[in-house]
């Protein structure tokens, strides 16, 4: 595990001097790890990936979801996560049907399920530096955050219908509809337990436990009462990101967010490079006269990945508004780079990994379960084929379609600053004439506000990648300097043993918040 951490951080500084997504460089490394000679077998367990891995990821990419956004483009989202899963799911089962010899279609039908799921971790990270349409980055989200519960209640019934060879198409209705509205009445619950939670303590560490411990918790119950826990996951983190404003103190918050953001790479590092990792396990699940066999029908099942999602995102972005004027005007057409950008980012992940290898070993009658070994190997080749072909591929795409940002946010962003400054401003005023409000005190807040208020009205809007204009970087480099001699000073008195370590530390974490306001965080002292 050390290896592995120590692999994962290396890979990490090398893919960003390589400028690619640092997962796929990861899964390259397992890859290569995965085939050395020698090397002893690492075996990724499926409870591991389900119980361990899924439910932070899962809580922390709903926390950062918008919930405004989320919400405007949930039918886009819905489409995609369960129309398009299901038929991705038929589409690859009458073709892994049709070129494995006696696979029945139960089995292909968990093929299905297993590989229709998209993983946009690697997606979204790599279209988030490169400024695309925030919209498109929303529907990719919402349909990772969702697309997972649509598949495995279709993975559960039709592993069931292998077992116990029997299969219900209204029960397996019903199944869905109870996993999905208990997985969402789990979440909640668990939410506004983690609120009071939050609410009752007043200690840091405590506070950033119990989000750490939220998703858990929400993942265990719904499994306990047979409900999606990722649903559960998804709206946990929803709502509780809609209640941390206001409820804990702004020291949590930027605790929160800098131990969240660690576990979380470590996470991701983790999973992918294991992913790659599992080469020199599977392979020997397999006689070397089967293997050709297998990477054919991989090959033909990721062809039928891509053009299912490039026919199915054309046709069900434009025939919704073709039926309803209303949504014509409401919601007009989307345009076409962002469509072909959505059709083509659909890479694989941990998840359809981990459910593969999750398959039972035997059926109730105690036989094998049929074609198994060929299951995971196909999905872990479709898994590879889609993280190197769509994942390497994806920011030349981006860079060849004349897509820009929107400066949606940033006007928000605009129109916040001045009116949380006016509000500001109003509440001075009316605590100018209290008893404890000193009129000097009064006098220079009061200043320093107005002087924030010109500052903002005066900003004009332009891209948020564009580089910083001369005054801009003038401005920042002055106030790194002068922040970074008061920094030196306070380390001179430090060695000179005028004060300690402790009054250092106090101090620099004054001098710390103020560099990262002024946009200089990532710049060293020396």
């Amino acid at each position: 595990m050390i290896l592995l951490l120590v692999v994962v951080l290396l890979a990490t500084v090398l893919a960003r001097r390589l400028v690619i997504p640092y997962p796929i460089l990861l899964v390259l490394v397992g890859l290569a790890i995965g085939a050395m000679p020698g090397l002893p077998a690492v075996k990724l367990e499926p409870d591991l990936v389900f119980l361990v891995f899924l439910p932070p990821i899962l809580f922390a990419a709903a926390y950062f979801t918008s919930f405004r956004d989320f919400r405007f483009n949930l039918r886009p989202i819905l489409v995609l996560a369960v129309g398009l899963v299901l038929a991705t799911t038929s589409a690859v089962a009458v073709v892994a049907h049709a070129l494995v010899p006696g696979l029945g279609w139960a089995p292909a039908i968990a093929l299905g399920a297993i590989v229709s799921p998209p993983d946009a971790v690697a997606a979204t990270a790599v279209l988030g530096r490169l400024g695309v349409p925030r919209r498109v980055v929303t529907v990719l989200e919402g349909e990772s955050l969702v697309n997972d519960a649509a598949a495995l209640v279709l993975y559960r019934a039709a592993v069931v219908a292998v077992v116990t060879g029997g299969f219900v198409l209204h029960e397996t209705l019903l199944q869905f509809v109870l996993a999905t509205a208990l997985g969402i009445g789990v979440g909640v619950a668990v939410a506004y337990a983690t609120r009071v939670a939050l609410q009752l303590t007043h200690d840091s560490f405590v506070e950033i436990a119990v989000t750490l411990l939220a998703p858990y918790v929400a993942w265990v119950l719904a499994e306990r009462v047979h409900a999606s826990g990722v649903l559960a996951c998804v709206a946990a983190g929803l709502i509780v990101r809609r209640h941390m404003s206001a409820i804990v103190s702004p020291a949590t918050r930027v605790q929160a967010r800098a131990v969240w953001d660690l576990v979380l790479f470590l996470l991701n590092g983790m999973i992918f490079i294991l992913i790659g990792l599992q080469l020199a396990t599977l392979r020997a699940d397999l006689a070397p006269g089967g293997r050709q066999q297998v990477w054919l029908v991989a090959a033909a099942i990721f062809a039928t990945l891509v053009v299912v999602r490039a026919l199915w995102v054309p046709l069900f972005t434009w025939l919704p508004r073709a039926l309803s004027p209303s949504l014509r005007v409401r919601d007009p057409m989307p345009p076409r780079e962002a469509v072909a950008l959505i059709s083509w980012v659909a890479m694989r992940g941990i998840v359809s990994l981990a459910a593969a290898l999750a398959l039972p070993l035997v059926t109730a009658s105690g036989e094998p379960f049929p074609f198994r070994s060929e299951l995971v190997l196909i999905t872990f080749a479709v898994v590879i084929a889609t993280l190197l072909a769509q994942g390497l591929s994806l920011g030349p795409l981006v860079r060849a379609l004349p897509l820009r940002a929107d400066r949606l946010h940033d006007r928000e962003e605009l129109q916040a600053r001045t009116h949380t400054t006016v509000m500001a401003l109003r509440r001075l005023e009316e605590l100018a004439g209290a008893p404890w409000a000193e009129a000097v005190c009064v006098e220079s807040l009061r200043g320093e506000y107005q002087e924030r208020l010109e500052r903002v009205t005066s900003t004009t809007f332009r891209s948020p990648h564009a580089p910083p204009s001369e005054e801009e970087e003038s401005l920042r480099r002055l106030r790194h300097e002068v922040l970074t001699a008061e920094r030196l000073a306070a380390i001179q008195l430090r060695d000179q043993g005028v004060i300690d370590d402790e009054v250092l530390l106090h101090l620099e974490g004054e001098l710390d918040l103020e560099a990262i306001r002024a946009g200089i965080g990532d710049r060293r002292t020396r």
